[in-house]
């Protein structure tokens, strides 16, 4: 049987339902986030791989999930650096920043010339929330994406890929085809076009929501976030 996707309406207002009936605040949704994509980096990019994770943070959601992400990967024992270019004014942000530099993780401003001297990219710019075009300063990083050699991990959407219909037909992310996913909550529709190692993350939702959202939790073994499935939504 095969898992089922929400679309981007439907996880917007899954994420509301979760900080409402659900009592859980955007602090706890985002760190549990995060925790389980960290996770996902260290099963397909162990440290005798490569330490250095350059991780692609976008001002929303998305990028909050990538520094908490970065702050676990330091933690862990990898070489964290961040780009973040269009830093939130949001409390909650700016907090995860500091989190960062309090650990001397460095902010990189140049995305093209970190990727040289990196092992790992994770993509964090753009969620399910995106739509329309990808602008500056994104459409280098994008570009860089489609470029690189390296392994690439994708948080909940390759950034430019339309949430429900995949890549664009052409442009920016046209070739942009990252080697791993981590769907979080619930696969989206545009995993029906992803052909590489997809995972889902996002250890906390309650039976009783999932029963209400019409998707299934995934069953996750021991102490880990998340749970491999195979390409597009077919469990392994």
């Amino acid at each position: 049987m095969a898992f089922k996707t929400l679309s981007a309406k439907a996880a917007a207002a899954l994420d509301q339902e979760l900080m409402s009936t659900g009592a859980f605040s955007i602090d706890q949704l985002m760190e549990l986030a995060g925790l389980s994509v960290s996770q996902v980096v260290y099963r397909v990019h162990p440290l005798n791989k490569g330490k250095r994770i350059l991780v692609a943070c976008g001002p929303g959601n998305n990028g909050g999930d990538g520094l908490v992400a970065a702050r676990h990967l330091f933690h862990y024992g990898y070489q964290p650096s961040i780009y973040y270019p269009k830093r939130s004014k949001n409390d909650l942000y700016q907090r995860l920043a500091k989190q960062l530099e309090d650990l001397k993780v460095p902010f990189v401003d140049d995305f093209p010339s970190a990727v040289k001297s990196t092992d790992h990219i994770v993509d964090a710019v753009f969620g399910f929330r995106f739509s329309g075009e990808v602008r500056e300063p994104f459409p280098a990083v994008i570009k860089a994406l489609e470029e690189t050699k390296l392994p690439v991990t994708a948080v909940d959407a390759p950034s430019s890929w339309n949430i429900e219909d995949g890549p664009p037909v052409s442009g920016v992310g046209s070739k942009y085809n990252p080697d791993f996913l981590i769907s979080l909550t619930a696969p989206k529709p545009l995993v029906k076009h992803f052909k590489s190692r997809h995972f889902i993350g996002g250890r906390f939702v309650s039976p009783s929501i999932a029963e209400k959202y019409d998707f299934e939790v995934p069953d996750y073994q021991g102490l880990d976030q998340f749970v491999e499935v195979g390409n597009g939504t077919e469990k392994l």
